[in-house]
């Protein structure tokens, strides 16, 4: 069975996305990249190009579902409401594009690709790479949310906490 997965990495500043195509345990890597907000710009319009911009992607993508990491909460709560908010327009555009969505813990992504739920960034980026030969990868927003539709390739929708 082919599937056609958006991962998403959701941030206020920079959402990162990445589609693959899993086909039984074999991935091949479509496209990925970020979508950036200006830091100048007022909450609501940052909210509104992200939506404006994920949107785009699923549409130019054909995602057949998403998965998307869960939020981890920092020491700044302000920071992490930002966070939640983006994460919130990341989970609304899959809603709105009729995409079935799983949810994933951090760790459990860094554990599925790398064995180590504790993983660092570069370490989960080189899987990424080696999983999706001739891929390098642009950014480490990019690269987790490859990481986010792989785990979830593997993982599959059973594993997933709130598939909807």
């Amino acid at each position: 069975m082919t599937r056609t997965i958006i991962g998403l990495d959701p941030g206020l500043a920079a959402t990162g996305w990445g589609v693959i195509v899993a086909d039984g345990n074999r991935l091949r890597h479509i496209a990925h990249g970020m979508v950036k907000t200006p830091a100048s710009a007022p909450l609501v319009e940052r909210l509104a190009a992200l939506h404006d911009g994920l949107m785009a992607v699923i549409r130019q993508h054909g995602a057949g579902e998403a998965a998307v990491e869960e939020v981890f909460v920092n020491a700044n709560p302000q920071s992490t409401l930002k966070l939640g908010q983006a994460r919130g327009v990341a989970l609304l555009c899959a809603g709105q594009a009729g995409l079935p969505v799983a949810e994933y813990a951090t760790r459990l992504v860094k554990k599925a690709l790398t064995g180590n739920g504790g993983a660092e960034k570069p370490q989960v980026q080189a899987m990424v790479e080696r999983l999706l030969p001739g891929v390098k990868v642009a950014g480490a927003d990019a690269a987790d949310a490859l990481a986010v539709a792989i785990a979830h390739a593997h993982l599959g929708a059973s594993s997933a906490r709130g598939l909807t």
